[in-house]
């Protein structure tokens, strides 16, 4: 049932069987030119933009996993990390002399240095191996850290890129616009495979990316286009849906109205997406989005954020009311709330088990998770991307890449509480909520992905921006209020 190797044990799931049909040529192809599009892209479009387009584009049309170029010694190459590193390339190409890529805050560069080189320690730590029955893991080897220090620089370029070349208003102007016409785009093919099924990577890329059983939702079905999963498709139709009420509500273009019939339709197919955690994201955050002030909805994005971290800690130490949390769920749908119990109760699994391990994790290969002895299968799931962070690098990799995502809205709010609305962009308002509601997502999901990266980067460019002005007000006013001898 498993087969050790020097690299790892590959089990065989559904989910595996699932996409045992190979990507076509098409595929391959696709994210094999992607680095000559990015070039396109840089020498048509300015930088900022160049950036935006590389990432979004590639994210909402390139093929998923397994579609992937898996060179040795390093992790593989996917619609993830192509495009951040094609931009890369093109950015230290064309600007790479001005400035720099780091961020100025002190904490940032350290959750930076403890989310990158932490996976070598959790690998110096899981050099044994793990025996399950007449199963065995094997040990983790310097080999396995180094790929996973720089599985974890991969997955941050796009924070550095959106930090250094997305850190002003008008920036994130075009984010909010990129999300709302990719969203526009992607509304005709998700209508497609709503009417028709889940076909189109099937039909362009020759596979399905996720098990079709999980499509069928609510009598109909769920589309999920070139994405991971349908839990992904909607979720992005939510950012579009919300960006464009954001666009709308600042009066961002001259004929106002086709922003909110953009808004109205996008949040129509958003309903059709049969996700129930989006449809319950937008009744809290559409109406706060029209109707709040920028202080109340920031107020509320620091809520969502902190909460999201503060979970598994609650979680750990029994403090959340499941039982409720469950008969509320009943009470609107009897199938996800068992969903939510089968979660609910891996996760209880899981963190006892990452608790043998609780600073820097289990490392690769299935080592963090429940394996049956006689068969030599997984039988914890992990979907929650907290519960895999945990249970792999331990609390220190959880409060690296959370607190990555999440600082830049606190330092927003701190920055913004005592300026008035007009001294600063209306749009980081939203767009912190937008972050703020895809790290609460990943609660119950892994919808960690390069625009999650892309939103914390822009934010955080701009957080440094409001900082740095708000220090050389303070230092004039020293200046001038210095007492006289």
């Amino acid at each position: 049932m498993g087969i050790v190797t020097p690299f790892g044990w590959r089990f065989i799931t559904g989910q595996d069987k699932a996409t045992a049909n190979m990507p076509n040529a098409l595929a391959t192809l696709s994210l094999a030119i992607w680095p000559l599009v990015t070039v396109l892209l840089f020498l048509k479009l300015p930088t900022g933009r160049a950036v935006i387009a590389t990432l979004l584009i590639g994210y909402l049309f390139l093929p998923e996993p397994p579609a992937e170029f898996d060179f040795p010694l390093v992790p593989p190459l996917t619609k993830h990390t192509i495009p951040a590193l094609s931009a890369l390339a093109m950015c230290i190409l064309l600007k790479g002399h001005e400035g720099n890529f780091l961020p100025r805050s002190t904490g940032t560069n350290v959750l930076f240095a403890i989310f990158i080189f932490s996976p070598m320690l959790t690998t110096i730590l899981n050099s044994e191996l793990v025996q399950w029955g007449e199963f065995i893991i094997p040990g983790m080897t310097l080999k396995d850290g180094l790929a996973l220090v720089i599985q974890q620089v991969l997955l941050v370029i796009p924070f550095i890129l959106a930090r250094k070349f997305l850190a002003t208003s008008e920036d994130q102007r075009d984010l909010l616009f990129a999300f709302m016409i990719g969203g526009l785009i992607y509304s005709v093919l998700m209508l497609i495979e709503v009417r028709l099924s889940p076909q189109l990577n099937l039909w362009i890329y020759g596979y399905y990316q996720h098990d079709f059983s999980q499509t069928i939702r609510f009598g109909g079905f769920r589309p999920m286009v070139f994405l991971y999963h349908g839990l992904w498709a909607a979720f992005f139709m939510l950012m579009a849906a919300l960006s464009a009420f954001a666009l709308w509500r600042t009066k961002q273009i001259q004929a106002n109205w086709k922003l909110f019939l953009f808004a109205l339709y996008l949040t129509g197919v958003l309903i059709l997406a049969k996700s129930l955690g989006a449809w319950l994201y937008a009744m809290v955050l559409i109406p706060a989005v029209v109707l709040l002030g920028p202080r109340w909805q920031m107020r509320l994005a620091v809520v969502i954020a902190v909460f999201a971290v503060a979970y598994p800690a609650l979680k750990g130490i029994n403090v959340l009311p499941q039982d409720r949390i469950l008969d509320a769920a009943a009470a609107i749908d009897a199938e996800r709330a068992e969903s939510l119990e089968f979660r609910f109760g891996n996760e209880n699994i899981l963190l006892d088990r990452a608790r043998e391990k609780p600073l820097f994790g289990w490392g690769s290969f299935n080592r963090n998770q429940i394996i049956d002895p006689a068969t030599g299968e997984a039988t914890t799931i992990t979907d929650g991307r907290w519960v895999i962070l945990i249970g792999q690098f331990g609390w220190m990799g959880f409060i690296a890449e959370f607190g990555l995502l999440i600082l830049p809205v606190l330092f927003l709010w701190r920055e913004t509480r005592y300026r008035k609305p007009g001294a600063y962009s209306p749009l980081i308002v939203p767009l912190s909520l937008i972050l703020a509601v895809n790290v609460f997502d990943m609660l119950p999901n892994a919808t960690l992905t390069p625009l999650t990266w892309l939103m914390a980067g822009a934010l955080t460019g701009y957080a440094e921006s409001l900082r740095h002005t708000r220090d050389t007000y303070l230092s004039s006013e020293r200046l001038q209020w210095r007492p006289v001898l």
